[in-house]
């Protein structure tokens, strides 16, 4: 298993006694068991960044995973952007650092899903850098806990894996066990069945030597083909029409260029610097977006951290402290308006809303044998929906049982998409073909040829 563990996590286990913790994983590493990727210490959104910045992110994480993991585990060749997030400058300071390769989003590599050649790897234009891509279909699969066991597994990568191919899936590690309980389980038994032939990243290029030369374009593993042709995937942290947005980066801008302009007396410098480095962090930037991610807690909390490390600064401008204290008062006083006048909610709610189609309008709302295409996925998830609680597998019952209930009343919009493309991983594509012709021959079976129809 690849595996990417930021320094401050580290620290973390350090701090509350999960010492043993880190002593497997350090023995994990020098058994080769696991392969360890660097990162950004603290979460920053790298896209966004300057060079300097990115720079110690990296060299400040490595140092702390070094420490608590030693450097016969910890040997990063590969590099994991915080969201994947990804841009051509990231990449060559990325390589510069000296790592081999990222790990992208599929959709990165073209924009568009599903342009990547699993029989192939990439080399990111203009650079040594290899890129490898996440593939998102499986990755959401497992994710969702739509496949729970080892069965389910291998019966979703049948098509991924036609031929000499490999997958590479990514996720969040809270996947297995917190967002999903129990989900522990199915990467434990992945590891005991001998139809998966598991490998790190790095071992990709020996067993798939064909190189083929990419260029990647800016985005994150949450874009959407949309939010690249409309050049707003980074929304969440930069939004060109939120002036929160605009404030808590004018004060970044500002502590960060303080900070790295002022000669600070030693006994000083180590502690402005760590405040500094934990203020880089990307959540207060996410949860400012309104689209739909929304907490005050968090955004006084980033602008509190970025205004501290300004009055901890030695001997400077009492007006440069001023403007930051301004900059400060700008973002709470207008996020605890918008949070009064339920702009938020309304924010929220339009994002949500955008150009979106339900599932039903597509196909009932088309009339003729669509309405057909309908009722034959609506049959074939109620039976997923049974099949899964035969084995007792209930979070895929909820889902499907959601799902239903979302393509009955309109409430699916762009999920119809992710919903659709689930069954396709449960049911065999010909099986799904032969139910939809089943139902389209139904419907024209017992449609008569006037409007005024009766009885259907």
């Amino acid at each position: 298993m690849t595996i990417n563990i930021n320094g401050s996590l580290l620290e973390l286990f350090d701090k509350y006694g999960y010492q043993d913790l880190i002593k497997m994983l350090r023995e994990l590493g020098e058994r080769g068991q696991v392969e360890f990727v660097s990162s950004a210490k603290y979460h920053a959104f790298l896209p966004l960044l300057g060079k300097e910045e990115i720079l110690r992110q990296i060299k400040i994480n490595d140092q702390t995973n070094a420490h608590y993991l030693g450097e016969k585990a910890y040997r990063p060749k590969g590099f994991f952007s915080p969201e994947m997030g990804y841009s051509k400058h990231v990449a060559e300071v990325v390589e510069e650092a000296g790592f081999e390769w990222m790990i992208l989003d599929e959709i990165t590599a073209t924009g568009k899903v599903g342009a990547v050649d699993y029989s192939k790897t990439y080399k990111i234009q203009g650079t040594k850098l290899k890129a490898f891509y996440r593939e998102r279909r499986l990755s959401n699969a497992i994710m969702s806990a739509v496949v729970r066991n080892t069965d389910s597994l291998a019966e979703a990568m049948a098509n991924e894996l036609a031929g000499d191919k490999y997958v590479l899936t990514g996720m969040d590690g809270e996947t297995f066990g917190h967002h999903r309980p129990g989900l522990e389980k199915l990467l434990e038994n992945v590891y005991k069945d001998n139809r998966f032939e598991l490998v790190t990243i790095s071992e990709l290029p020996d067993l798939y030597p064909e190189v083929v030369e990419t260029e990647p374009v800016p985005s994150t593993w949450a874009s959407s083909q949309d939010d690249i042709d409309r050049h707003i995937q980074f929304l969440s942290w930069k939004d060109p029409e939120n002036p929160i947005h605009a404030w808590q980066w004018e004060l970044f801008n500002l502590v960060n260029k303080t900070v790295r302009s002022t000669k600070v007396p030693e006994n000083d410098r180590e502690l402005i610097w760590r405040k500094m480095d934990i203020a880089t962090a990307s959540d207060h930037f996410w949860w400012a977006s309104a689209k739909p991610w929304w907490s005050l807690e968090m955004i006084e909390a980033g602008a509190f951290m970025l205004l501290d490390v300004m009055r901890s600064v030695p001997k400077i401008s009492q007006k440069l402290v001023k403007k930051a204290e301004d900059l400060y008062l700008k973002i709470i006083s207008t996020a605890c308006d918008w949070q009064r006048t339920g702009k938020v909610r309304t924010m929220a709610k339009a994002q949500r809303t955008i150009t979106r189609i339900p599932f039903k309008d597509r196909t009932v709302g088309r009339g003729g044998a669509e309405e057909g295409v309908y009722h034959a996925f609506i049959k074939m998830m109620r039976d997923l929906e049974q099949k899964a609680v035969q084995n007792h597998e209930y979070e895929k019952a909820i889902l499907w049982r959601d799902a239903v209930f979302k393509l009955e009343n309109k409430l699916d919009i762009y999920e119809a998409i992710n919903i659709i493309d689930l069954v396709r991983l449960e049911i065999p594509y010909e099986e799904i073909e032969k139910t939809i012709d089943k139902y389209k021959d139904e419907y024209r079976r017992i449609r008569g040829g006037q409007p005024e129809q009766r009885g259907a």
